[in-house]
């Protein structure tokens, strides 16, 4: 794994800080989670292979983990997945899967293979040692500034990078954001009790994101550490797209919200570091550019 570097972000009001995920290995955050459960297997294990379910990012965490520990890994990914993401996944080894997110569940799928394979499953965030392997981008935000930052602002999707980061930083404000509409953590942080996605849930071009429940994992540490959590728009989220463009980062949609969040004013000042990860570059190219030009 690459020790991805804290860039600091010119800015008027304190220090402002973003953890630049965008530049790990394949691309985002899943390779901490997936290597450091797939380091977890015992021999058989290892030979019998491993299996998960994704859009794309935690496909290639597991797909370069696997290929790093000399297993096999099968990736059961949605048909309209980023064909960026498909083909990176497939240049790692990994056999991939396809499903109709609208139609068919990847959970199911994904378990069934693994039961006939004799598989390990690896989910990509309700898995405790998936969680404690995104967790070391909080340690190394520590190390790196030299001590806790205030406030962590952290895209979220299941939840597991939160979570991780809450767990390794329990002196630090966790707050996360999701897309409109997907910001089932936010809604469950502030009702108490997990609140699935809404069947007719709008658009979003953040595809890492769509993850239509919470785990009871990341849901339990998230809020024990008082996390809350945000949701931004589709023209929110393309304007930090370019605003990291500029600071020399492509990040993809979905690695862009919690920037998105911070740009808008939707999380109110306050003295200390503040802490914005950006994760993940596997954008398409054209949907980047039209991104780009439309500034």
């Amino acid at each position: 794994m690459t020790l991805t570097p804290l860039l600091p972000v010119p800015t008027e009001t304190g220090r402002v800080w973003i953890k630049a995920e965008s530049l790990q290995l394949g691309g985002a955050f899943k390779l901490r989670g997936a290597y450091n459960r797939l380091a977890q297997m015992n021999a058989e294990e290892r030979r019998a292979g491993v299996v998960a379910f994704s859009s794309g990012n935690h496909a290639q965490g597991v797909a370069r983990a696997a290929a790093m520990l000399d297993t096999a890994a099968t990736i059961v990914m949605p048909a309209d997945a980023p064909a960026v993401k498909m083909a990176a996944t497939r240049a790692l080894g990994a056999e991939i899967v396809t499903y109709d997110r609208h139609t068919e569940s990847r959970e199911a799928i994904a378990a069934s293979l693994a039961v006939e394979r004799g598989a390990v499953l690896v989910p990509s965030f309700d898995d405790v040692d998936v969680i404690e392997g995104q967790g070391t981008a909080g340690l190394e935000i520590a190390e790196q500034l030299g001590r806790a930052p205030r406030r962590v602002i952290v895209p979220c999707g299941g939840g597991g990078l939160a979570a991780g980061i809450a767990l390794a930083l329990p002196n630090s404000a966790i707050v996360t954001a999701e897309p409109e509409g997907w910001d089932d953590m936010a809604r469950s942080l502030a009702g108490g009790k997990i609140v699935e996605v809404a069947a007719d849930a709008p658009f979003t071009s953040c595809d890492a994101l769509q993850s239509r429940r919470v785990s009871d994992l990341t849901f339990g540490a998230l809020r024990e550490a008082g996390a809350h959590g945000l949701w931004v728009s589709e023209a929110e989220t393309q304007a930090a797209m370019r605003f990291a463009f500029g600071l020399g980062l492509v990040v993809e949609p979905g690695g862009a919200v919690a920037l998105a969040a911070w740009l808008a004013g939707k999380v109110a000042d306050s003295e200390g570091d503040t802490v914005i990860v950006c994760s993940g570059s596997n954008v398409d190219p054209r949907a980047f550019a039209r991104v780009m030009e439309a500034a």
